[in-house]
C-alpha cells in the first residue's frame, strides 16, 4: 500500500458545496488555527485564508472522511503544484523548529524601518499559515476539539493578495460581519479554478445521490467539451460502494 495518496482530495459535508466548488472553484476562507504551539500567552488561535486538501490513501481515509464530510472531490498533485499548492510543516511540541519560529517572529519588531517590518511580519505570517502542530486544538460547530493534525497529511493553499487580510484575529473572526466581508475579498481576488482533466474522483455520500451529481454536470458545466464533460461523469462514485475498500 502506497503511504500518501497521487491524488489530492477534498472533503466535505454537503453535496451542495460540492457542487459550488465544481461550478466555480475553491474559494479560500478564512479558518481558525491553534497558534498556542507558539507559546505567546494569550494566544491561542488565528484565523488564515486557505483552502484544506489531503493525500491519505483512500485505503485509509475513513476516520477523515467522518470528521471532514462524505463528499468529496480528488485532483491531479500536477494540479495542486501548478496552482502553488503545498504540503504544510508539521512541528512536534519540543523541536528546536518551534523555538526558531519564536525567534523568526520576534525579531521582526527590531526592524526599524516601517516598510520592512510589514513585509517581514508578512513573511511571516506567510511561513505559519502553512505550519501546524502534530497534536493540537481545533473549533468545531463552536467547540474546541482535541485532534492529531499529523495523520491528515494536509496539502493547503493559502492565497496572498493585497486586497486580502494575512489573518484575522479570533476576536474578529467570531464577528460574523467582519468574518463574511473578508471572506468575500477572498472570493473576488483569490478562488483557484480547475478543469475536467484535473479530476480524478467526484465523491458522494451513497449511490442515491449520484444522478443528482450527474445532472448538475451535464446542466451547470456544459461550457466545457463534451468529451471532458463524458470523462467527469465518469469519475462519480459514492463512498457506500466502495466502503468495503476504505
Amino acid at each position: 500500500m502506497n503511504p500518501k495518496s497521487h491524488t489530492l482530495f477534498h472533503f466535505t459535508k454537503s453535496a451542495d458545496v460540492l457542487k459550488l466548488i465544481m461550478k466555480n472553484g475553491f474559494w479560500p476562507r478564512y479558518c481558525l488555527e491553534d497558534v498556542e504551539w507558539l507559546g505567546y500567552d494569550g494566544f491561542d488561535f488565528i484565523a488564515y485564508p486557505m483552502v484544506c486538501f489531503c493525500d491519505i490513501p483512500l485505503s485509509r481515509a475513513q476516520e477523515h472522511v467522518k470528521f471532514y464530510g462524505e463528499y468529496g472531490i480528488g485532483l491531479t498533485k500536477e494540479w495542486a503544484e501548478s496552482n502553488k499548492i503545498t504540503p504544510i510543516l508539521y512541528v512536534s511540541s519540543n523541536n528546536n523548529l518551534k523555538k526558531t519560529f519564536r525567534k523568526i517572529v520576534d525579531n521582526t519588531y527590531y526592524i526599524s524601518d516601517d516598510d520592512k517590518k510589514e513585509k517581514a511580519k508578512q513573511n511571516v505570517r506567510y511561513l505559519l499559515a502553512h505550519s501546524k502542530p502534530t497534536e493540537g486544538n481545533m473549533v468545531v460547530a463552536g467547540s474546541v476539539v482535541a485532534k492529531e493534525f499529523y495523520q491528515e497529511s494536509e496539502w493547503r493553499y493559502v492565497p496572498e493578495n493585497a486586497i486580502i487580510k494575512d489573518y484575522l484575529k479570533k476576536t474578529e473572526f467570531d464577528d460574523d460581519n467582519i468574518l463574511k466581508s473578508n471572506n468575500e475579498l477572498t472570493f473576488q481576488s483569490s478562488i483557484i479554478k480547475f478543469t475536467p482533466k484535473d479530476v480524478k474522483y467526484i465523491f458522494v455520500k451513497s449511490d442515491s445521490d449520484i444522478p443528482e451529481i450527474i445532472n448538475f454536470i451535464q446542466a451547470e458545466l456544459d461550457g466545457f467539451p463534451n468529451a471532458d464533460i463524458k470523462v467527469l461523469m465518469s469519475r462519480v462514485t459514492s463512498l457506500e460502494s466502495i466502503q468495503r475498500d476504505l
